[in-house]
């Protein structure tokens, strides 16, 4: 498959994202006083803004590189809720998979920035397990959805959306289906996502998970750790984000460990989101571990020379994977 190929039929998946979605607010101001009341700055708002976050910035992603994205969460019915779910209308993303509930608060993390630094950060959220009744609500909505997907992204925060057995029944309900699932894992239910197509922890989140002090630079080490992982899950394969030593993938019965691009590094947030998006377009579509591996990496990488978190920019992606080589 071309280069060309390759990009044009990121258009025409459909992808599901299962998970924590939140809403970042932001609050611009000016600092020219500090409280008569205490120690503190006074900040004089200038602005406010609200973006999709978590979860949310998986489909953002996924919309960037020109598949549709559907989320499948349960978020409150509340005022930030309301908002969030306003941001997914104004950025044309379906909300088909989007379950209010009466009993939950969305989670939302507000930033105060004075000038170009960031004063405080408020979080107004809970990381309790959705109801039972909401699980079954969040279980039977991605069952109707994921026929019509060609792959299912798990985006877990640890904020309650995902639990065991939701992880269970909607894993078995796509391997039932012959839809892939790719992982984006966290620490509480690490070793929940069994049978999963591949898994795609931060060494940090492999290291925690398996309870392991492993070296990256060990080869020999850090592959037996990966595929003890692989072993433990019972999943088709892994790959393993490395942050400056690159990514590690094993899948198919390839691994590959494929070096970090050299970079101007502005800020590394969301580049996990990003690879974890790219990843799962590219498992939709079938390409080869080198290829998965190859462009997740230099997507990450991309992202990293942008301030704050930004959805990759897909005709740069294309030019640097044609500078690259990387389908020669």
């Amino acid at each position: 498959m071309t280069i060309d190929q390759v990009f044009e039929d990121f258009g025409k998946l459909r992808v599901l994202v299962v998970g924590d979605v939140m809403l970042d607010s932001y609050v611009w101001g000016k600092v020219e006083r500090i409280s008569p009341e205490a120690p503190v700055p006074v900040v004089n708002v200038g602005r406010r803004e609200y973006r999709l976050g978590g979860a949310g910035n998986v489909l953002l992603n996924v919309q960037a590189l020109g598949a549709e994205a559907i989320i499948c969460t349960v978020i409150g019915n509340d005022g930030p809720g309301d908002s969030l779910q306003q941001e997914l209308v104004g950025r044309g993303l379906s909300c088909q998979g989007l379950i209010r509930s009466e009993d939950r608060i969305t989670t939302i993390k507000e930033r105060i920035i004075a000038g170009s630094q960031q004063v405080v950060r408020i979080d107004t959220e809970t990381d309790a397990l959705i109801s039972d009744t909401e699980r079954n609500q969040l279980i039977a909505k991605a069952k109707e959805l994921i026929p019509t997907c060609q792959v299912v992204i798990f985006e877990d925060y640890d904020k309650g959306v995902l639990s065991p057995e939701a992880i269970t029944e909607i894993t078995a309900f796509a391997n039932e289906h012959h839809v892939p699932t790719v992982v984006d894992p966290k620490k509480r239910n690490f070793l929940a996502y069994c049978h999963t197509t591949l898994f795609k922890p931060n060494l940090k989140e492999l290291r925690e998970g398996l309870k392991v002090e492993v070296d990256v630079q060990d080869k020999e080490a850090f592959k037996s750790v990966v595929q003890h992982l692989i072993t433990t899950l019972e999943a088709k394969g892994a790959l393993i984000t490395l942050s400056e030593y690159g990514v590690y993938i094993d899948f198919q019965d390839q691994t590959y460990h494929l070096p970090a691009h050299r970079r101007s590094i502005t800020d590394v947030s969301g580049a996990g989101d990003t690879v974890i998006s790219i990843a799962a377009c590219c498992v939709a579509l079938g390409l080869s571990p080198q290829i998965i591996a190859g462009l997740s990496n230099l997507g990450g990488g991309l992202v990293c020379e942008q301030v704050g978190v930004v959805p990759i920019d897909k005709a740069r992606l294309q030019l640097e994977a044609e500078r690259v080589g990387m389908f020669r």
